[in-house]
């Protein structure tokens, strides 16, 4: 009996061990494409922000209606936010390449406490 168990416990451990070595296969042939990511508050490493305007509303100066900046290197894709803790706001098409955001973003001016840009390719 005791000869019975040992073969079985052999049996279980060799099929776990065959399940680790394919999932560990699996893992380590996924590839990452070489991209631009970031995201925060203070410098990011991958995209320097630059050239930041905005616009206040002609009807309404105590509102901001867009902010606008340079993005460096090129991005396919941004957002901003102005007031801590709120969501962000899709920029739309970059334009110049990728590398001059133009986003809305109707805050008043009395409300926007910080510039959050979150970009990516």
């Amino acid at each position: 009996m005791f000869r019975f168990r040992s073969s079985k416990m052999f049996v279980i451990v060799l099929i776990i061990m065959a399940f680790a070595t394919a999932a560990y296969a699996f893992a380590a042939s996924n590839t990452v494409p070489a991209s631009n990511a970031g995201e925060g508050s203070t410098a990011i490493g991958g995209y320097a922000v630059t050239n930041i305007t905005y616009t206040y509303s002609t009807a309404n100066p105590s509102m901001l209606t867009f902010v606008d900046f340079d993005i460096s290197p090129a991005a396919t894709k941004a957002g901003v936010s102005l007031v801590t803790g709120a969501t962000l706001t899709d920029c739309g098409a970059l334009t110049a390449g990728g590398t001059h955001a133009h986003c809305p973003v109707n805050v008043s001016v009395l409300s926007a406490d910080m510039l959050r840009v979150v970009a990516s390719d």
